[in-house]
């Protein structure tokens, strides 16, 4: 029997109430693996399972981390190996589900231990990119680290402010410290891997279709609510899918419909990243095709039991 149960895939495309229906089946845990849905100021945008889908199944790692927190791969490795050891303790089967691969990739291959940087240091830099120029820190950075400055975006950059914190903290690069040894969390040889690969076409529809019911569930006041807590831009909760158009919106500068279509667009473009990257990244992952609820649950019965 494997120890836990892995599914990944796109954004709506289904794969929290596989897990949610695989847990009720094999008595799980559902462990999330979604970078923004472990902040708790955003369950409606971000499609948080709500109370009735946690009373089905015992959840972990939702809601659990403030708006104005770091978080990090770092950190959701460890969060995830005391869930992962809570819940065998438990007797429940760990099921890991989540669209960030690089959470994955933390569990399978673990991560390079990273330094921590004092917080006076973070706050010097998200002041620095609040203020910059678009690829000011980018061309900064390239001069003082041109390493990992050609391995990052101009337009990244939550990830060269990262960069520029660890140098400063450190005095060495971000890229030496990825280079030093990995310790993965979970053998993978002890797990079972699915991988939702829906119709683009469909993938998208749903997509347009969940945004506009999140609009009627309130995610309007819910942005608004961050909104009042004035956070720094280059906070991870800013990248949250659709936030930035409600914001726009909320400030004056465009108006709600048009909002609403830029949080489709915005949620299709990276939707199509996600599913690009799931094919380079896990090609031996067991894939699962159909649409139809039923279909996947028996799918995935099949291969866990196989």
């Amino acid at each position: 029997m494997a120890r836990a149960i892995l599914i990944a895939g796109p954004t709506a495309s289904g794969k929290s109430g596989l897990a949610l229906r695989l847990a009720e089946r094999v008595g799980g845990v559902v462990i999330n693996a979604d970078s923004m849905q472990v902040y708790k100021e955003l369950r409606i945008l971000t499609a948080r399972p709500g109370p009735e889908e946690e009373a089905r199944a015992p959840h972990a790692l939702y809601g659990f981390v403030a708006a104005h927190d770091n978080y990090s791969a770092g950190r959701f490795a460890a969060d995830a190996a005391t869930a992962i050891a809570d819940a065998e303790r438990a007797g429940l089967r760990p099921i890991i589900v989540g669209g960030t691969g690089l959470y994955f990739k933390a569990l399978l291959e673990g991560l390079s231990p990273m330094p921590p940087v004092p917080e006076e240091i973070r706050a010097h830099w998200r002041a620095e990119a609040a203020k910059a120029e678009p690829g000011a820190l980018h061309r900064f950075l390239m001069q003082r680290d041109p390493e990992m400055g050609e391995r990052l975006s101009p337009s990244d950059t939550q990830r060269t402010v990262r960069a520029l914190e660890v140098l400063e903290a450190t005095g060495r690069s971000l890229r030496a410290w990825q280079q030093l040894p990995r310790e993965p969390v979970l053998d993978e040889a002890e797990t079972v891997r699915l991988v939702l690969a829906p119709d683009r076409a469909e993938l998208y529809r749903r997509i347009d279709q969940r945004f506009a019911a999140m609009m009627e569930a309130g995610a309007i006041e819910e942005a608004q609510q961050l909104q009042g807590l004035k956070l720094a831009p280059t906070l991870p909760i800013i990248g949250t899918l659709g936030l930035r158009p409600l914001l726009r919106h909320l400030a004056g500068e465009i108006g709600l419909e048009e909002a609403v279509e830029r949080a489709q667009t915005e949620t299709r473009q990276y939707a199509k990243r996600q599913l690009t990257w799931l094919i380079r990244n896990m090609i031996a992952w067991n894939r699962i095709a159909e649409q139809e609820m039923q279909k996947q649950t028996m799918s995935a019965i099949a291969f866990i039991d196989s």
